[in-house]
């Protein structure tokens, strides 16, 4: 699999595609990181502890407050985030019951 995204990678940097062609890979990854996002986002539920690595702050931990269309709002120690789905990692299920 890594030999096959690494092909891909080269093919795209020297200029092999057509514009066409980019404009499909473009919109393959799309439709791929929306399934990936929606599973992610049918997973979760009020209260399950998740976690995400963040750029600027490192490996974070919370539990879900709300899940909405693109993004889940995520409860820490610090504060309030909303992060997007597909970053979310599911570390225990819910501690709510309803």
């Amino acid at each position: 699999m890594t030999s096959a995204i690494s092909q891909v990678n080269q093919a795209i940097l020297s200029g092999q595609f057509t514009n066409e062609q980019l404009d499909s890979i473009q919109t393959a990854i799309k439709y791929a990181r929306g399934q990936m996002r929606d599973q992610i986002k049918r997973s979760l539920g009020l209260g399950d502890s998740v976690s995400w690595d963040s750029p600027k702050n490192g490996s974070m931990t919370g539990h879900v407050i709300k899940v909405a269309i693109k993004y889940v709002t995520v409860s820490t120690g610090v504060g309030l985030w909303r992060v997007p789905a597909n970053m979310l990692t599911k570390t225990q299920t819910s501690r709510y019951s309803l």
